[in-house]
C-alpha cells in the first residue's frame, strides 16, 4: 500500500468550504480532499435556515453589513465584513449555476427572514438548504477530474518546516490515519487548506454532527498559528428537546415566520421573550439563547416551547417540510402544538486568525468556514452568515494560491508507528470524553463566572496531561485524536474566556457583567512550535 502522496493542494474537511474550494481549484491543480469520516457527514448538510445575501428589492450591501456589525456586538472586523457581504451575491449565482434548486417565488428567488436582519435576505431550499446544497457540489466534486476523495482520513497533524529541523516556517503537508488500514499516512503539498468546521462537541448538548472536534483548529494551534475570538460560542436558541432526537435544529426562519417562544402551561404558558429584549424572538440569537436560559433556571424546566401552531398546515408543509415530518416522527405536531426546546451549541465563531485570503500566520497554511477566524462574526455570529463565509473565503483562498509560486517539497520522513496499543485506551478515552463535555456544559456555558472557568481550567489541565502520554505511547485512533483535539480547544476557549474581563455577545460573565466602551478581540499565540 502506498504510504505516501503528492498534490498541489490538499483540503481537509468536505463541507461547503471544502468543496466549494476543490471545485475552484480543480481546473488548474491537483487536489486532494480528505474528511475523517464520508464525503456528507459535515455540518454544512445540516444547515437549515440558508445564506445571507443581498438578491431583493429594497435590500441594500450597507443593511447586511450594519445587521452583521449589530449582531457581532462591536466586535466585528468592517474589512471582512464587508468583503463577505459584497461578494456574497455572486456566490449564491455560482451555487444557482451548478444547479441548487433555491426556493422560488413569482419567478424569482423566495427570501426568508431570519433573527438579526432587517430585510428578508436569506436564500434557502425550503428547510433544508445545506442538504441541497452539500448533495449538489458532492454530485459536482465526485464527477470533477484532478480532484481525489479520501474518506475516513482523520487529520494527525501538520508538517512543518520547524517539525523537519528546517529554519522556514511554513506548511509542507500532513499526516493522516486511514481508518480503513489503520495505517498513518504522509501526504505532501506546497498548499493546505483546513475546512475542518467547528467544535460544538466540545459541550454536551449540540447541534453539531459528531465531526465537530475542532480537529484544524487543534492541528493550526500545535503548528504555531495565532487563533481568535474562541470564547464566543454561539448557542442556538432552540435545538430539538427530546430523547429520540439527536441535535436536531429547530430554524431560525421558524421564529422568523412568526414562531413564538412560550413556558409550559406548568410555568404559566405565558410567551416570554418581550420581556428580555423589544425585538422578541427575533433578537440576535445570543440575547435569545441567554433569555431561555433564564427562564429555565427561573421556574426549574428542561425545556421551554416554540409555538407556531397559528401558521395555517399548508404554509408549515411548504415551508418547514423537513423539520415537520421529523416532528411527526417524534408525535409532535407543529400545526396543533407547540416543539420542546432547548439551547445548544451551535457555532464556534473563533478559529484560526486569516486574512482575507484565507492565509494562516503558517505560509502555506490556509484557514477557510467555520475552522477560522476572519473577524467576520465577531462576538456573535449573525444568521445564515456562516455558509457565504464559507463560499466567499474558498474562492478567495484559492485565488490566493493560484497567484502563489509552489516552493519544492522537501522529503518528509514516513509516521513513527513503533507504539502499541492499549486495551484500556477506549474505556480512559470514552471516560475523559464525557467528562470533558459535562464539564464546559456545566463551567463554560451560556453563562460564566471566575470560579466556573477555574474549575474547567484545572480539569483540563490533567486531561491534558493523560491525553499528552496516551499519544505518545500508543498506536493512534479517531477516537483519541479527536479527544486529544477537543481538550485543546476546550482549552483555548477557556483561556480566552478568563482573558476578557466583560461581557460581549456570546460571552456572558456573571463576575464582569458591563461592556467596555472599547471592543478588542482576543488573540492567543502559541509560546512554543
Amino acid at each position: 500500500m502506498t504510504t505516501s502522496h503528492h498534490f498541489d493542494v490538499l483540503i481537509v474537511g468536505s463541507g461547503l468550504a471544502g468543496l466549494s474550494a476543490a471545485l475552484h481549484l480543480a481546473p488548474t491543480h491537483r487536489v486532494a480532499i480528505l474528511t475523517k469520516r464520508e464525503l456528507n457527514d459535515g455540518s454544512s448538510r445540516w444547515a437549515q435556515g440558508g445564506i445571507a445575501a443581498v438578491m431583493g428589492e429594497g435590500d441594500t450591501l450597507e443593511a447586511h453589513v450594519q445587521d452583521t456589525l449589530v449582531a457581532g456586538a462591536g466586535l466585528c472586523d468592517l474589512a471582512a465584513t464587508r468583503f463577505v457581504v459584497e461578494h456574497a451575491p455572486e456566490n449564491i449565482r455560482w451555487l444557482q449555476q451548478l444547479g441548487v434548486p433555491f426556493s422560488q417565488e413569482e419567478g424569482h428567488l423566495h427570501l426568508t427572514r431570519e433573527g438579526g436582519h432587517s430585510e428578508r435576505r436569506v436564500v434557502h431550499v425550503t428547510d433544508a438548504t445545506g442538504a441541497a446544497v452539500q448533495d449538489t457540489l458532492m454530485a459536482r466534486v465526485r464527477a470533477t477530474p484532478n480532484i481525489t476523495l479520501f474518506e475516513h482520513h482523520m487529520l494527525v497533524d501538520l508538517i512543518t518546516g520547524h517539525k523537519l529541523g528546517l529554519p522556514d516556517q511554513r506548511c509542507y503537508g500532513l499526516y493522516a490515519l486511514d481508518e480503513i488500514s489503520d495505517q498513518v499516512l504522509t501526504f505532501h503539498a506546497p498548499h493546505t487548506i483546513l475546512a475542518t468546521g467547528g467544535a460544538g462537541k466540545v459541550y454536551l448538548y449540540t447541534t453539531n454532527p459528531d465531526t465537530a472536534t475542532g480537529d484544524g483548529i487543534a492541528a493550526a494551534w500545535r503548528a504555531g498559528c495565532r487563533v481568535g475570538n474562541m470564547e464566543f460560542i454561539q448557542f442556538h436558541p432552540t435545538c430539538l428537546y427530546h430523547p429520540h432526537a439527536k441535535s436536531f435544529l429547530i430554524s431560525e426562519a421558524v421564529r422568523g415566520e412568526g414562531g413564538r417562544l412560550i413556558l409550559p402551561e406548568s410555568a404559566g404558558g405565558t410567551r416570554f421573550m418581550l420581556q428580555h429584549d423589544p425585538r422578541a424572538e427575533l433578537a440576535p440569537r445570543d440575547v435569545v439563547a441567554r433569555a431561555i436560559d433564564f427562564e429555565m433556571k427561573k421556574h426549574g424546566l428542561d425545556c421551554v416551547y416554540l409555538d407556531i401552531s397559528h401558521q395555517p398546515k399548508a404554509f408549515l408543509l411548504e415551508h418547514f417540510p423537513n423539520i415537520y415530518a421529523r416532528c411527526l416522527e417524534l408525535g409532535i405536531d407543529i400545526a396543533k402544538q407547540p416543539i420542546p426546546v432547548v439551547p445548544a451549541a451551535h457555532y464556534t465563531c473563533g478559529g484560526v486568525v486569516t486574512d482575507l485570503t484565507g492565509r494562516s500566520d503558517l505560509p502555506g497554511l490556509y484557514a477557510i468556514g467555520e475552522t477560522s477566524c476572519t473577524g467576520l462574526h465577531g462576538a456573535n455570529r449573525l444568521a445564515s452568515n456562516s455558509l457565504v463565509e464559507c463560499m466567499v473565503f474558498a474562492r478567495a483562498a484559492t485565488q490566493a494560491i493560484a497567484q502563489e509560486s509552489a516552493p519544492p517539497c522537501p522529503p518528509l520522513p514516513a509516521w513513527d508507528d513503533s507504539r502499541v496499543t492499549d486495551a484500556d485506551e477506549e474505556v480512559v478515552i470514552s471516560h475523559n470524553w464525557d467528562e470533558l463535555r459535562r464539564f464546559m456544559w456545566d463551567y463554560v456555558g451560556i453563562v460564566r463566572t471566575n470560579k466556573r472557568l477555574e474549575r474547567a481550567a484545572h480539569r483540563i489541565a490533567l486531561l491534558q496531561d493523560e491525553i499528552q502520554e496516551f499519544y505518545a505511547q500508543f498506536h493512534v485512533t479517531r477516537d483519541l485524536l479527536e479527544l486529544r483535539n477537543l481538550v485543546q480547544v476546550a482549552d483555548l476557549i477557556v483561556r480566552s474566556a478568563q482573558g476578557r474581563h466583560e461581557s460581549r455577545g456570546l460571552h456572558f460573565s456573571r463576575d464582569y457583567p458591563q461592556t467596555d466602551a472599547v471592543a478588542k478581540p482576543t488573540l492567543l499565540t502559541p509560546t512554543t512550535h
